[in-house]
């Protein structure tokens, strides 16, 4: 495969899993990653995941010793220290009554350009998630949404299991934002968006199914008929959709390459490495490392 000219990474986090912006940069020149989008993540006291409190950072935790999540103010730092390589992103939790104008006074005074990591326990079609999203889309400024099922089949076959830290729904609720929202452009990512990349989705257990493809992919069919959604390639969530079939996973990039991004939400070189084992045509490769991404981000990154 080509190498591309430049990478920009549309999915990443700063002080996170014990990375500094500091720390962050290096990995950043050892994968050769150009620039980062950094993204926050808002979590209430009601989602709150204790699962994740060794990953975030401590110097942001409550009075009472509970995070806060990824905070605005460790991006703005670290945009401050390192303007060259990172990107600001920034979404306020859907239901703050003052969401729009978090949202619109960091795109002011910090230069914003992604409203992400949407990630909240509400369905994406919530009216107040909807009032967010169509500013969004008055500014120009994408949408990153995080999507995990609210239920998952059992290994036993009984009732599907509800799980508690679910996002946005399922892509019944992407189709009907897409439909609300056309002005505005909207990048999926997460283990809920990309187990549909198979049709036999709803029967398939697990955060990251395996096996072969199914024909009725929700995923594909939405980047087909909606000019509006873009995916993001980060996390083991979409690698694991493009390698579990291999041959299925090529003829996916090769089709969608104009709505995929280039992300890690990790320091890991895994996506370009299997990238880079498809040996795909060099306009495919620009566009997926960074042309995507720029053209979403107004050509000025």
């Amino acid at each position: 495969m080509a190498k591309p000219s430049r990478i920009v990474d549309v999915h990443q986090h700063v002080n996170w899993h014990g990375r500094d912006d500091r720390g962050l940069v290096a990995n950043m020149d050892e994968c050769g990653i150009d620039q980062a989008v950094l993204l926050n993540w808002d979590v209430t006291d009601i989602e709150h995941y204790h699962a994740y409190e060794g990953a975030f950072n401590p110097a942001r935790a409550t009075p009472e010793g509970r995070s806060r999540g990824l905070p605005l103010s460790d991006i703005v730092e670290a945009v401050r220290r390192h303007p060259d390589r990172f990107i600001p992103g920034y979404c306020p939790h859907p239901l703050d009554p003052y969401a729009i104008e978090r949202l619109d006074a960091a795109v002011r005074m910090h230069g914003v350009k992604v409203c992400g990591e949407w990630k909240a326990a509400v369905l994406l079609e919530d009216p107040r998630c909807l009032n967010l999203f169509r500013y969004c889309g008055q500014k120009a400024i994408p949408v990153l949404f995080h999507l995990d099922v609210p239920y998952r089949p059992t290994r036993t076959g009984d009732a599907p299991e509800y799980r508690r830290e679910w996002y946005g729904g399922t892509p019944e609720n992407v189709r009907r934002v897409l439909e609300a929202c056309p002005q505005t452009t909207f990048i999926g990512h997460g283990p809920g968006f990309w187990r549909f990349i198979s049709g036999d989705a709803e029967a398939a257990g697990g955060g990251y199914p395996g096996g072969p493809v199914t024909p009725g992919g929700a995923v594909g069919a939405l980047l087909t008929e909606f000019g509006n959604l873009h995916a993001d390639l980060s996390a083991k969530s979409a690698l694991n959709a493009l390698q579990r079939d291999p041959e299925f996973g090529k003829s996916f990039v090769l089709k969608h390459h104009g709505k995929l991004l280039f992300g890690r939400d990790s320091y890991s070189a895994d996506l370009d490495e299997y990238l880079q084992s498809l040996d795909l045509p060099a306009d495919v490769v620009e566009k997926i490392h960074h042309r995507n991404t720029e053209t979403l981000l107004g050509g000025n990154v």
